[in-house]
């Protein structure tokens, strides 16, 4: 059901790439050189969907670093956390293993029912 539905919502953005990449094929010059007006010394011919496509690549990218940044102190908090969860297992599994079996503990017997006449 998951494929299905992954396909359903997959297969149009497909299509529309493809249409976008098909009707943008001229070149467009992409210049690194903000001061000269004529030809740029740091300019690049290459077509409008590759850069496009660049773009929103270079952002998923940004994007991505800029959420892994943000999640630092998520990160920490959780492996601080499982060390005390660790810490805490050893403790508990010294403990077991200190205390006395349950058979050797002095246990009284239980006097016998008194009959109701």
């Amino acid at each position: 059901m998951i494929r299905f539905l992954k396909g359903l919502i997959l297969l149009p953005i497909a299509i529309v790439v493809v249409l976008l990449a098909v009707a943008n094929r001229q070149p467009v010059m992409l210049s690194f050189d903000p001061f000269t007006n004529g030809t740029p010394a740091f300019s690049l011919q290459m077509p409008l969907y590759a850069l496009i496509f660049a773009a929103v690549a270079l952002g998923v990218v940004v994007g991505g670093v800029g959420s892994w940044l943000g999640q630092g102190d998520n990160r920490r908090d959780r492996r601080a956390k499982g060390r005390e969860l660790s810490r805490l297992r050893q403790e508990a599994e010294r403990l077991r293993q200190a205390a006395p079996a349950p058979a050797t503990i002095g246990r009284t017997a239980l006097p016998a029912p008194v009959g109701r006449a």
